[in-house]
């Protein structure tokens, strides 16, 4: 292991490997990292046990997140505060599992709880407001024809740690402003150093981030103003500025003096607190994790070690449209990518409940949500959450758990390992792209790039800043070591345009717009991941560009199997069928020899549906149903073929032969297995929607199967 650049560097797998054997038993780097809600009484034996309870189920790393609820004798940052978190990172250590600091109490990130404002008042945020009153302590910039520009406080807040803390209760904290130099010092005072006083000796070996959590300039709950600090009057009519105009930020209307002031303030906002951030960690030989305040934020991401964004509150989802939270896998893994770094994150799940009904999470949504995350570039999944205490009204704070709180924790092993390959495919693979998509701060053209995304066509964001690096030459724009074929945008007047005369990774007929497609190469090796998006299952016929023999490898249930195709003069043609949810990988075979070590993939013989079982029993407390039918009678391996809500354990006697989360279930279950057995048992366990949510969900096989 070294340390190098602000970050833990671990060796990548054995290159010598084939796709399916580096991906089958992935390093621990790998792991998800989830966030750990520290939100109860803590006591260092429960600490201790959840730990080893992670560890237990392949989870070797989290983020140490303070969190509301948590006991008021634990104040924020107190030397209670450290010793907890010291039992929790010497547990860590001792299991050789990561941490990863969270820099705030609760969020969003530069306040230290809200100390800063609360021991200096003249540090806690700013806004810029359009008044016809101007208010007792307002700054009147200038009056204008709809009004005067005044600068005051916002009264922007953070989410506080403790119960009465919270969004619009009276003990919210007021937040600092991260505009201020003054206060992001101040900040990094009392929450960085504090955290390297306690735990120095365990930065860059279990201590490997600290965590920055959408960090906001007016603060939460603050309406009709715009992001301001103090002085910067003075900032924007040096640069040409006329304040007169920016009456438009509130009107709408764009003009000269709107633009210039977005310039400044994420210029601001970078060099004061981003730079602050990234070149402390950097000099403690930890990374800057987290992410910035929008999805499509992507300047920021810049100074981040590990880019990052956050998939919460069903932003995205597979019922919705695109809109500008579409972009975020993209523009956290792009930016990674133009900056070599090799790991970009998600804080993903948060509160992605379906029909805003609390719990009401499946199994079905958390594939889709990690597969449309990797498929566009992301490598590290930080899952949103694991809670330390479901006690009282702590279940509902953005739920679910998705961890030990919920259903699926017996078999979280299967989600661990799934994510951990998916991490490493994405990082020890290099992504290939032929489009570079010119974008600029908060517009990377969702709509547009949606086109790209349904015709199987890999792209590359290139933002603004990064505009110096790229040249033209022969045709093709190259950027930081990369060459791409053809430009959207209308910038490089040299190199192809239209974007749709590319190829597209790959070739399906019939079209198959729900079809996802990361184009990957390894050591010379190509492959591509696919990802079905869309429900139903998905069928067409697909062409790649080469003409050796294919595999497939299944990184959900570690299988791989040799591919039947057709070589023609386009390359290999195959019928694809992929279900919904379901992911896959193609790579080219050295060899014959090697195509031919894989096994064949069949169908069972024997097979169960949903009208061979009958109920044997519902146990509501537990909201599970229980079903049973005679194992059919012949040779070879049996398929359970399902369609049920929502957990789905298949038992022979009182042992758990096969599980599955999301319909159709697809259980198959060796010959060995059934040996001596006469009948087979299903379990069905339904969502924590029915004991938390609002409203109850359905469970159990569906009729008419």
């Amino acid at each position: 292991m070294r340390k190098s650049s602000g970050r833990t560097e671990v060796s990548p797998p054995d290159s010598r490997n084939t796709w399916p054997d580096f991906l089958s038993h992935p390093p621990k780097q790998y792991t998800p990292i989830p966030f750990w809600f520290l939100n109860g009484d803590l006591t260092h034996r429960e600490i201790r046990r959840q730990l080893q309870d992670f560890f237990a189920h392949g989870v070797y790393g989290v983020v140490l997140h303070p969190r509301i609820g948590l006991s008021r004798r634990i104040g924020y940052l107190s030397p209670l505060f450290f010793r907890y978190l010291r039992t929790a990172i010497e547990t860590a250590a001792e299991l050789g599992m990561k941490i990863v600091l969270y820099d705030e109490g609760m969020y969003p990130s530069g306040s230290a709880g809200g100390q800063v404002a609360a021991e200096h008042p003249d540090l806690a945020s700013r806004g810029l407001a359009l008044t016809d009153h101007p208010q007792p302590g307002d700054h009147v910039l200038c009056g204008t024809g709809a009004g005067f520009l005044a600068e005051r406080f916002s009264r922007g807040t953070l989410r506080g740690i403790h119960f009465g803390e919270d969004d619009g209760e009276p003990g919210a904290p007021l937040t600092a402003d991260i505009l201020n130099p003054e206060a992001v010092a101040r900040f990094l005072s009392l929450t960085h150093e504090a955290y390297y006083r306690e735990f120095g000796a365990y930065f860059g070996n279990t201590v490997i981030g600290f965590f920055t959590d959408e960090p906001s300039i007016l603060g939460r709950n603050v309406r009709d103003m715009m992001p301001w600090t103090k002085g910067f009057d003075v900032l924007f009519t040096a640069a040409g500025g006329r304040l007169e105009g920016l009456t438009g930020l509130f009107t709408g209307e764009q003009n000269p003096d709107t633009d210039l002031y977005h310039r400044l303030i994420l210029e601001r906002e970078s060099k004061v607190y981003y730079k602050s951030l990234s070149q402390w960690c950097e000099a403690h030989g930890i990374a800057l994790m987290g992410h910035p305040h929008q999805s499509d934020d992507i300047e920021v991401e810049r100074y981040f070690h590990i880019p990052g964004q956050d998939m919460v509150l069903r932003w995205v989802a597979p019922e919705k449209e695109p809109g500008m939270d579409s972009v975020m896998g993209k523009c956290s893994a792009d930016m990674a990518r133009l900056m070599d770094r090799r790991r970009n994150s998600n804080e993903c799940f948060g509160a992605c409940n379906r029909d805003d009904n609390p719990w009401y999470f499946t199994g079905s949504d958390m594939k889709w949500y990690l597969d449309w995350l990797a498929v566009r570039g992301v490598n590290m999944f930080i899952p949103h959450a694991f809670y330390y205490s479901l006690c009282g009204k702590r279940s509902g704070e953005r739920p679910p758990d998705v961890g030990p709180g919920n259903i699926w924790w017996p078999h979280y092993r299967k989600w661990a390992d799934y994510m951990s390959r998916l991490s490493c495919l994405m990082t020890e693979a290099e992504v290939s792209a032929d489009i570079a998509v010119l974008c600029r701060n908060r517009n990377l053209m969702p709509e547009e790039t949606l086109r790209l995304f349904r015709t199987q066509r890999s792209f590359q964001y290139i933002p603004e800043s990064f505009r110096k690096d790229c040249t033209e030459e022969n045709g093709f724009l190259c950027c930081r070591g990369k060459r791409y074929r053809t430009v959207w945008g209308d910038a490089f007047p040299h190199v192809n345009h239209d974007v749709f005369s590319v190829p597209p990774d790959l070739h399906c007929d019939p079209p198959a717009p729900d079809l996802r497609v990361a184009r990957l190469s390894r050591n010379g090796e190509p492959a591509w991941f696919l990802v079905h998006e869309g429900s139903g299952t998905l069928e067409t016929t697909v062409t790649l560009p080469i003409h050796e023999e294919i595999g497939r490898y299944d990184l959900w249930n570690d299988e791989k199997t040799r591919l039947e195709t057709e070589n023609t003069p386009e390359g290999r043609r195959f019928s694809l069928r992929i279900r919904q949810r379901e992911s896959l990988l193609l790579f080219a075979c050295a060899s014959t020899e090697a195509w031919l070590s894989f096994p064949v993939a069949s169908a069972p013989a024997r097979r169960l549906t949903n009208g061979d079982f009958l109920p044997a029993g519902e146990k509501p407390d537990r909201f599970q149903k229980t079903y049973e039918a005679e194992i059919p009678e012949g040779e070879g391996d049996l398929m359970v073929s399902l369609d049920a809500e929502e957990m789905t354990e298949v038992y022979i006697g009182e042992t758990c032969v096969g599980v599955a989360f999301w319909p159709p279930q697809e259980i198959r279950i060796s010959e060995r297995l059934l040996q001596g057995a006469s009948r087979i048992r299903l379990v069905v366990t339904g969502s924590l929607a029915n004991r938390y949510g609002h409203t109850p969900v359905f469970y159990g096989l569906r009729s008419g199967c």
